[in-house]
């Protein structure tokens, strides 16, 4: 079985992760997987890059700054990511995909697969797999819906846009994807049982097959850490109660959360219970240069963390992850803290709800409720037995998330379409 992974970027954000990690799960179960990026930012043998050529490279550029600068030009003044997906290169002709008895789709945004490009993929009448990273292949081009209804329709009046209205971009962009699809004959994989729903749901893919499998996780490599040791390497008070977070490096991720996580901790420090003193906030993914936070504890940022043997250890070294993203296809970096053995704090909300149980391996409050949140990080850092909801954690990350759990599932998901 030859499979080829289709994704923009090489290992940037949860859909770059994920698609490695399921590629190397199959790999390793004797598929012969592949993966294939629209453009990488640092050479390396890790993937098939299709921009290869000087101009392959200079169109690629363009598109991508052309999707992400124009769609931003027709957008309000509000943190909601959305594409126009005008431009794109096709890649039916590429030896990787002529090649493959399966193609599977994931993040094909920022200048790569228009509509159209993913259209003419039906030529190639081959089993074609998509997993659903974010909202967008359900809309007229938002990444995040929150609480809009438009891609239960046709799109239109979208209230992203500056220039709204029944035929705006964002009807035009449905319209696009709707002639799209309507060509081409996919499986759509979602990596949680909300984005599952959502597929059901949307007028873009309620026709379409589906199946809810999550992202895989290398628990082997994501597991406990010794924390004192952990602490000891990161510079990190040994005594300290440590709350680790990620950071995004643009403040324009409105869905991550940061103002609810500031709204968090402010609630925490008033609880009498609570001794701030005692508290440290550890970040990673940004290294806070000209970042300031109204948060009354002291704060520390890790970085950008390229290393996931260090990643293991910021997580090993915490108490609690703190999580307070609005809307999550699935929600990877939870998944990672849990497999470390940390409990997770976060909103009950999309995706995380399949990651995260409620008090049996972290804490899920009501979305929006900072205040409950709050209640949830001091309940895990207060919990008497620690063991119960650390084990729990690992277990559970283990047990459904391991590499080869996915890669089982994906592989039985593949024979079947083959057979077809």
């Amino acid at each position: 079985m030859k499979v080829v992974h289709i994704n923009t970027y090489e290992g940037n954000g949860g859909a770059g992760r994920a698609c490695l990690r399921i590629n190397d799960a199959l790999k390793a179960r004797g598929v012969n997987s592949r993966v294939m990026t629209y453009f990488k930012f640092k050479e390396s043998t890790v993937t098939t890059v299709f921009s290869k050529s000087i101009f392959q490279k200079a169109k690629a550029v363009i598109n991508i700054l052309a999707e992400r600068y124009l769609s931003k030009a027709v957008t309000k003044a509000v943190k909601i990511p959305f594409s126009l997906q005008w431009f794109g290169s096709s890649i039916v002709n590429h030896p990787l995909v002529q090649d493959a008895d399966i193609i599977h789709l994931h993040w094909i945004n920022h200048g790569f697969l228009s509509p159209r490009f993913i259209g003419e993929l039906s030529a190639l009448n081959k089993p074609i797999v998509w997993t659903f990273h974010d909202s967008n292949p359900l809309t007229g081009g938002c990444h995040v819906r929150y609480t809009c209804q438009g891609y239960l329709y046709e799109c239109g009046n979208c209230p992203v846009l500056k220039k709204t209205g029944q035929n705006d971009f964002s009807h035009k962009t449905w319209e696009a994807k709707q002639k799209a699809y309507s060509k081409l004959n996919f499986h759509v994989i979602s990596p949680s049982s909300w984005m599952g729903n959502c597929v059901k749901e949307a007028s873009l893919t309620k026709d379409h097959p589906g199946s809810v499998i999550s992202n895989a996780l290398d628990t082997a490599l994501f597991k406990p850490a010794d924390k004192a040791a952990s602490r000891r390497e990161l510079g990190v008070d040994p005594a300290a109660k440590i709350i680790l977070a990620g950071f995004m490096p643009s403040t324009d991720d409105r869905h991550k959360g940061l103002k609810e996580l500031q709204e968090t901790i402010q609630h925490l420090c008033t609880d009498p219970g609570v001794d701030k003193n005692k508290l440290l906030l550890l970040f990673y993914g940004s290294d806070g240069e000209g970042v300031t936070l109204d948060i009354p504890i002291p704060y520390k940022f890790a970085g950008k963390i390229d290393n996931d043997d260090l990643l293991v250890k910021l997580y090993s070294a915490a108490d609690v992850f703190l999580f307070p993203s609005i809307e999550e296809s699935m929600g990877y970096t939870a998944l990672e803290s849990l497999s470390c053995g940390t409990p997770v704090a976060g909103f009950h909300t999309s995706g995380v709800t399949d990651v995260v149980i409620h008090k049996e391996n972290g804490y899920l409050a009501k979305l929006y409720d900072t205040k409950e949140l709050a209640e949830g990080v001091k309940w895990i850092l207060d919990d008497a037995d620690r063991s119960r909801l650390s084990n729990h954690a690992r277990t559970w990350a283990v047990s459904k998330f391991d590499l080869q759990v996915i890669a089982t599932q994906h592989i039985l998901l593949y024979d079947s379409l083959m057979k077809v």
